[in-house]
């Protein structure tokens, strides 16, 4: 490790720098939504809009991402949100679930993610991404474009792998 990154030759193997070499870190990338009922297709449809959405806000491809951490909310038990990365094809990403720690009077109905990314944009570009009444657990990252809801559902669609 160097300056808190490492160095990586474009074939993949550890560099300690020099011709051909690249700076790639591990950002967190952060992720939230929420589901109207707690049912398996409620959680698998939201976790994958969120992660639709992070994909293609910052360009990440599986082959980059380290792991992944879900939690939900303790109302949310009908599926594990993580299924959601792998019906989009992230088959050997390290993915784990988890209960988000209760606290009086916060968000219900809450899927929320943090990614694990091998990246060499700067912490300053990554796009979190924070939908439906996330967005009142960090105001700060929820100015999105517009989202084309039938057009990002078309996507997923498109990027499911069969089971």
């Amino acid at each position: 490790m160097t300056d808190k990154s490492s160095r990586i030759r474009k074939n993949g193997i550890a560099d300690k720098g020099g011709a051909g070499t690249m700076t790639l870190s591990c950002r967190g990338v952060r992720g939230a939504t929420t589901v109207e009922k707690n049912t398996r297709e409620a959680i698998l449809g939201a976790t994958r809009q969120m992660l639709a959405l992070m994909i293609r806000r910052n360009g990440i491809q599986p082959a980059d991402i380290a792991s992944a951490i879900f939690t939900v909310t303790r109302d949310l038990d009908a599926e594990f949100p993580a299924l959601a990365a792998r019906q989009l094809g992230w088959l050997e990403v390290p993915l784990l679930c988890g209960y988000e720690i209760e606290v009086k009077d916060s968000l219900p109905m809450c899927v929320r993610v943090l990614l694990h990314w091998n990246t060499n944009k700067p912490q300053a570009e990554i796009q979190h991404v924070y939908i439906h009444e996330a967005t009142r657990l960090r105001p700060d990252l929820s100015e999105l474009p517009p989202v084309d809801w039938e057009e990002l559902e078309s996507w997923i669609h498109d990027h499911l792998t069969p089971t």
